[in-house]
C-alpha cells in the first residue's frame, strides 16, 4: 500500500513523455512496489453479476411506443419520466447490467449552483428525485447523502466567480455562504487554509449511489408499466423513408427479437457514437480515461463536506471514512477504440496523467501525505466539444433521441435532464430552455469532423475547472468556417470570435494582426506550446469581472456607429431560401409575424413552438417574382422568401423549420446559400451619405424606406441591399455575393474615410443592440419565453386571422396575463454586469438579469431579465412602476432604475435618418438580431 505523498514523489521520479494523442498503458509502478493494485468503485453494492448470464432477462415485446437504449443514469431517469408521463409501452435495453458502462463507478457528486439558470433547475429536479421524490413512491432509499459542498478560491477572481452563483442561488432560493479562510478552517479542520482567498459553502449539496439511484428508478419505472430488458445489445437500428423522402426510425435489432418502434433515446454513453452510426446519425463525442482515487481511513474527516478546489483542479469526495481524490487534467487519455465488451470494467491507473492532483489534493488536505490508497478508480466517460450533453431529435433521423455526452455529469444532471428529454419526445419539445444541450446547437459540417470534436472536447475537459469569465473563446479547432472578409479584417487587427464553426469579428486591436493559430493541446502531447501567442494574450487580459483592458476600444467602436459611421461584417448569419408550392402556406404557418406583404419587404418576426415560445427571431423578405439569380435570388412566382438568422443558431432554425414543413406536410424547398454570400451591414447617422456614392438607387426616405429591400448595383457588383438596423441606426444591409464581397467592402471602406469610419465588431452590437432594446436569441429572448412576455407582441398578427404555430398559446396568456415580464434596468454606479445578477423587487428576489452590457451613448451599464410576482400573480406595468428595485452582483446590491420602455432613442427617429430631436422615454423592439 503507498502513501498519497509517497506516490507523488515516485510518479515525479519516474515520469516519462508520451507520444502525441495516442493512449499511454506504460505504468510508472510494476505491481511489485508498495503501490495498491487493487481497482474497484468504493460502492458497497454494485450491479454486476459474476456469473455467467446468456440471453435478455425477458422478452422481448413486438412493438413499442419508446425504446431507451442503455441502463446508465440517464435511461433509468428518462424512462423512469417517461412512464410518470404516462407513456408506458416503453422499453430499456441494457447490453450487460444497469450501470455497467461508466455509471457503475462515478463519483456521484451533486453541486447546486452552476453558471446557468438552466443548470441550476435542472440539478434541483435531479436532487429532488434522488433525496425525495423516489423514496416517497417506492419505500426504497437511493443512497443520497446531504454532507454539503466546498468551493474553494485561491485568488479574487475565483471568490467573484463563486459570488456570481450566491447571488444566482438566492433566486433559486438555494443556501450558500461565502466563509472566509478563518471560518473554512472552522468548517473543515484537516484543510490547509494558509493560501485561501476564501470559499463558498453550500450545505445541501451531496452524493448519490450509482447503483441505489438507478435501481430504484427502474424499479419506479416498472411499477407504472415500463419494461427493463438486460443482458441485450443493440445490433442495429431499422430507418424507413416516408412519402415526402423524410427519415424515420423503424424499428430496434437485436440478436434476440426486432421491436418496432416509431422512437429510440440514445443513451449509450461511450457508445453512443457506434449505436448513432447504425442509424446514420452523427454523435459527437469522444471516449477519455477519467480517474479517482479511493483513500484509507482518515481520521476526523467523517461528515466532512466534497470539496471543489479548482484551482488546483481536483475535488474530494466524503466516502464514509475516507477520501475520494479526482480531477480534470491538461492531457486526459482518449480511448480511441471503444470495446462492446468492456462492462463493469476499469482501466490501469497511469500515475504519469494523475499524480496533478495528488499534489493537489495534499497541498488542501495534508493529512493526505500519510495516508494510504486503498483502490484506484479509472473508467471511460465521454466528452463533447463545449462539455454540455448531446440531447434532442437528431437532425438527420425523425424520431432519433440523444441522452449522452454528460461529460462525468450524468448522475447530477440525470434527473432533470430524464425528465426534459421524455417531455421532448412526448410533446415535441422540452419545458425549459434546452437549447444548450440540444444536438441541433452544432452545425452539421462539424458534428462528423474528427479533428473538431477532438480537439474540442479535449480544451474543454482542460479547462472544465477554469473561471468562466464572459468573453472567453475556444482556442481549439479554429479558423473551419471563414467568409471572405478575414483575412482583410485580420490585417486591420481583428479579434474573432468563434460561433458555430465560424470566425466572426470581436473587436479591433490598435495593436495590428492578431491571428489564430493551430490547437497545440496546451503543450500537452509533446505538442510545442504556442510562444508569443497573441490572440491567447489578448484573450487572457480579458480574464476579469470587471471592465476588460479593451472597453475604450469597443467604446470607440460604439459611439463612432453613434454619431458617424461603421461596417459590421456579419457574413456568418444564415441565409436560406423558402421556395415551393406551399411557400405561402408555410410562411403564415412559420411566421409570427405577417411577412406576405408586398415583394420588397422586408419584416422582422419569430418563430414559435406550440406553447407560443420563441424558438427563433429572424427577418423574411418577400421576393420579387423572376428568373433564378443564385446566390442573390432563386426563381419566384412572387412567394419566395429569403431568410436571414443569426448564425450561432442557423442549424437550429433550419432544424426547426424542416421539421415544421414535414409535420404540417408542406411541399417546400429550403435552400442554404450561408457559404455563397458575404454580408456588411453600414450604419450610422452617415450611412447614407456614404452608401449613397458607391449603389446606383435612390436611398432617400420615399424611394428606400426601412424594412425594404432590393437588388442593386454597389461598385459595379450586384448585391441585395436591406434597409435594416440592429443597433438603432440609421444603415443597410448589403448581400453579397462571395466573389464580391472584397470589392464592395473596399469601396465602402474608401467612400467612408471623410465621413469617418471604422470597422466594428459583436463586442460592439452587443453594446448598441442592448441599449436600443433589441433581444438577442438565447439571450433576452429563448424557446421558453414567449413574444407577449419579451416585448415583442408587434411581431404577432394576432389582430389577424392567420392562423400561426403558437397562436392558441399566445391568445390564452393574453386573456390571462402576463405571469412575468421583461424589464430593462439602469445602474448609475460604473461597474460591469454579464447576465445572472439577482433582481430584487421591495427585498424579495424576482429573476435575474439574462443579459448585460455596458450602454456608452447613455454611460450606464444596462441589463435585461424577466420578472415574476412573489404571489404568482400578474405582472402588471404598474407591478414594474411601484417597485423600488436592486440589483446583486457577487453580493453586493445596487439601486436599480426599472424601465419598461428602451432608455436610448425609444421612438425610433435615429432608424429613420432623424437626428435632431431630443430623445424622450418610450419604447419598441423592432430589430434585427
Amino acid at each position: 500500500m503507498a502513501f498519497l505523498g509517497t506516490a507523488v514523489l515516485r510518479a515525479v521520479a519516474c515520469r516519462q513523455p508520451f507520444s502525441p494523442l495516442c493512449r499511454v498503458s506504460s505504468r510508472c509502478y510494476s505491481a511489485h512496489t508498495d503501490q495498491t493494485t487493487e481497482k474497484s468503485v468504493p460502492y458497497e453494492k454494485t450491479l454486476k453479476q459474476e456469473e455467467s448470464v446468456s440471453g435478455p432477462t425477458k422478452p422481448l415485446p413486438k412493438a413499442a411506443d419508446v425504446v431507451v437504449i442503455g441502463g446508465g443514469s440517464l435511461g433509468c431517469q428518462t424512462l423512469y419520466h417517461l412512464a410518470k408521463m404516462g407513456l408506458t409501452n416503453v422499453v430499456l435495453l441494457e447490453r450487460d447490467r444497469l450501470t455497467a458502462g461508466t455509471t457503475w463507478h462515478t463519483a456521484g457528486l451533486l453541486w447546486q449552483l452552476r453558471p446557468s439558470d438552466v443548470e441550476v433547475e435542472l440539478l434541483a429536479h435531479t436532487r429532488n428525485v434522488i433525496s425525495s421524490e423516489l423514496e416517497k413512491e417506492t419505500g426504497l432509499e437511493t443512497g443520497w447523502i446531504q454532507n454539503g459542498g466546498l468551493f474553494i478560491a485561491s485568488n479574487k477572481q475565483r471568490l467573484d466567480e463563486y459570488k456570481r452563483l450566491m447571488s444566482l442561488g438566492k433566486v433559486y432560493g438555494i443556501e450558500s455562504y461565502v466563509l472566509s479562510p478563518a471560518e473554512t478552517k472552522d468548517l473543515y479542520p484537516l484543510m490547509n487554509v494558509d493560501d485561501l482567498y476564501g470559499t463558498l459553502y453550500v450545505p445541501k449539496d451531496g452524493t448519490m449511489d450509482p447503483a441505489g439511484t438507478c435501481t430504484t428508478l427502474s424499479r419506479a419505472a416498472t411499477a407504472r408499466g415500463a419494461t427493463v430488458i438486460e443482458n441485450c445489445p443493440v445490433t442495429g437500428i431499422q430507418v424507413k423513408v416516408d412519402d415526402l423522402g423524410v427519415k424515420r426510425v423503424k424499428a430496434v435489432e437485436t440478436a434476440f427479437g426486432t421491436i418496432q418502434t416509431p422512437c429510440v433515446v440514445n443513451c449509450a454513453g461511450v457508445w453512443a457514437t457506434k449505436l448513432g452510426q447504425m442509424a446514420g446519425v452523427n454523435v459527437p463525442l469522444i471516449a477519455m480515461h477519467h480517474a479517482y482515487v479511493v483513500t484509507e481511513r482518515i481520521e476526523g474527516i467523517q461528515n466532512m463536506p466534497n470539496v471543489r478546489d479548482h484551482d488546483a483542479s481536483v475535488y474530494l469526495r466524503l466516502q464514509g471514512d475516507a477520501l475520494s481524490v479526482g480531477g480534470y487534467e491538461q492531457n486526459p487519455i482518449f480511448w480511441d477504440e471503444v470495446s462492446d465488451k468492456f462492462a463493469f470494467s476499469l482501466f490501469d491507473l497511469d500515475w504519469d496523467v494523475f499524480m496533478q492532483h495528488i499534489e493537489g489534493a495534499i497541498n488542501r488536505v495534508p493529512a493526505l501525505e500519510q495516508t494510504g490508497i486503498k483502490s484506484t478508480v479509472c473508467g471511460p466517460e465521454s466528452f463533447t466539444a463545449d462539455h454540455k450533453p448531446l440531447m434532442g431529435e437528431a437532425p438527420e433521423v425523425r424520431g432519433f433521441f440523444l441522452g449522452c455526452g454528460f461529460n462525468s455529469a450524468g448522475m447530477m444532471l440525470g434527473g432533470g435532464c430524464g425528465k426534459e428529454l421524455a417531455h421532448w419526445i412526448i410533446h415535441g419539445r422540452p419545458e425549459k430552455d434546452m437549447y444548450g444541450y440540444d444536438i441541433r446547437r452544432f452545425h452539421h459540417s462539424l458534428t462528423n469532423n474528427n479533428r473538431w470534436i477532438r480537439e474540442r472536447s479535449h480544451e474543454s475537459y482542460a479547462k472544465n475547472y477554469s473561471v468562466v469569465f464572459p468573453f472567453d473563446e475556444p482556442l481549439a479547432s479554429r479558423n473551419m468556417r471563414k467568409d471572405p472578409f478575414h483575412k482583410v479584417l485580420q490585417e486591420h487587427g481583428c479579434v474573432f470570435q468563434e460561433r458555430h464553426g465560424w470566425e466572426r469579428p470581436g473587436w479591433f486591436n490598435r495593436d495590428g494582426a492578431a491571428p489564430v493559430l493551430d490547437y497545440d493541446y496546451y503543450g500537452s502531447y509533446d505538442i510545442p506550446k504556442h510562444n508569443n501567442y497573441k490572440y491567447n494574450d489578448l484573450l487572457g487580459k480579458e480574464y476579469t469581472f470587471d471592465f476588460p483592458p479593451h472597453h475604450e476600444m469597443i467604446k470607440e467602436e460604439c459611439l463612432t456607429c453613434r454619431n458617424a459611421v461603421a461596417v459590421f461584417d456579419m457574413s456568418y448569419f444564415g441565409k436560406f431560401y423558402l421556395t415551393g408550392p406551399d411557400a405561402k402556406k408555410a410562411a403564415d404557418w412559420l411566421f409570427s409575424a405577417d411577412v406576405n406583404k408586398t415583394p420588397g419587404s422586408t419584416v422582422y418576426t419569430c418563430m414559435l413552438n406550440k406553447r407560443g415560445g420563441a424558438e427563433a427571431d429572424l427577418t423574411v423578405s418577400r421576393l420579387e417574382p423572376g428568373l433564378a439569380h443564385l446566390p442573390l435570388a432563386p426563381e419566384s412566382d412572387g412567394n419566395a422568401y429569403y431568410l436571414a438568422i443569426g448564425g450561432g443558431v442557423a442549424q437550429h432554425n433550419w432544424s426547426h423549420i424542416q421539421t415544421v414543413l414535414q409535420d404540417q406536410g408542406f411541399r417546400c424547398t429550403l435552400l442554404d446559400h450561408s457559404e455563397d454570400m458575404g454580408m456588411l451591414s453600414i450604419q450610422g447617422p452617415k450611412s447614407r451619405e456614404l452608401l449613397q456614392e458607391i449603389l446606383d438607387t435612390d436611398l432617400s426616405n420615399e424611394a428606400f424606406p426601412f424594412s425594404t429591400h432590393k437588388v442593386v448595383n454597389a461598385a459595379g457588383h450586384k448585391v441585395r441591399a436591406m434597409r435594416l438596423s440592429f443597433v438603432g441606426e440609421l444603415g443597410w444591409e448589403l448581400h453579397i455575393p462571395k466573389e464580391s464581397c472584397l470589392p464592395v467592402y473596399h469601396a465602402v471602406m474608401a467612400a467612408g474615410a471623410k465621413y469617418g469610419v471604422c470597422n466594428a465588431g459583436y463586442r460592439a452590437i452587443d453594446s448598441l443592440s442592448i441599449e436600443k432594446g433589441y433581444r438577442h436569441w438565447h439571450a433576452d429572448l429563448r424557446p421558453d419565453d414567449t413574444p407577449l412576455e419579451a416585448g415583442l407582441a408587434f411581431t404577432c398578427k394576432l389582430k389577424s386571422s392567420i392562423p400561426f404555430l403558437g397562436r392558441e398559446a399566445l391568445e390564452a396568456q393574453k386573456a390571462e396575463g402576463l405571469r412575468r415580464r421583461i424589464v430593462c434596468f439602469t445602474i448609475d454606479e460604473k461597474v460591469p454586469m454579464f447576465g445572472l445578477e439577482a433582481i430584487f423587487r421591495n427585498g424579495v428576489p424576482v429573476g435575474h438579469l439574462r443579459r448585460s452590457d455596458y450602454g456608452f451613448a447613455i454611460d450606464k451599464t444596462i441589463g435585461y431579465g424577466y420578472i415574476r410576482n412573489p404571489d404568482g400573480g400578474v405582472v402588471s406595468p404598474e407591478f414594474v412602476r411601484s417597485g423600488e428595485f436592486t440589483l446583486e452582483r457577487m453580493g453586493v446590491v445596487y439601486k436599480a432604475k426599472a424601465h419598461l420602455k428602451s432608455p436610448f432613442d425609444p421612438e425610433n427617429k435615429r432608424v429613420r435618418g432623424i437626428y435632431d430631436l431630443p430623445q424622450e422615454e418610450s419604447g419598441s423592439c423592432k430589430a434585427r438580431m
